[in-house]
């Protein structure tokens, strides 16, 4: 098991996609905005070490969030949106 233990994995997901000319990149300050694709209702992408594992979901729950996971992600519509 503590070859289990010493794997590093890194889990981030993918809530929309935006594009900004470099200029208004280097602009932004503290507590800018930058507006996404995505609406209310999209599923999002769970990554692990950049690569697609998961279809997820936005939960909110008081003052937190969470994404809870909806099914399996397929490769193939990741590279098809942009990922």
């Amino acid at each position: 098991m503590s070859q289990v233990n010493a794997v590093n994995v890194e889990i981030s997901v993918v809530l929309g996609r935006a594009q900004l000319p470099m200029q208004q990149l280097l602009r932004m300050g503290r507590g800018a905005v930058i507006p996404l694709d995505a609406k209310v209702n999209d599923s999002v992408w769970i990554l692990a070490n950049n690569y697609p594992v998961a279809r997820g979901e936005i939960q909110i729950s008081d003052d937190r969030i969470a994404i809870a996971v909806i099914g399996p992600a397929d490769v193939y519509d990741f590279m098809a949106s942009g990922g």
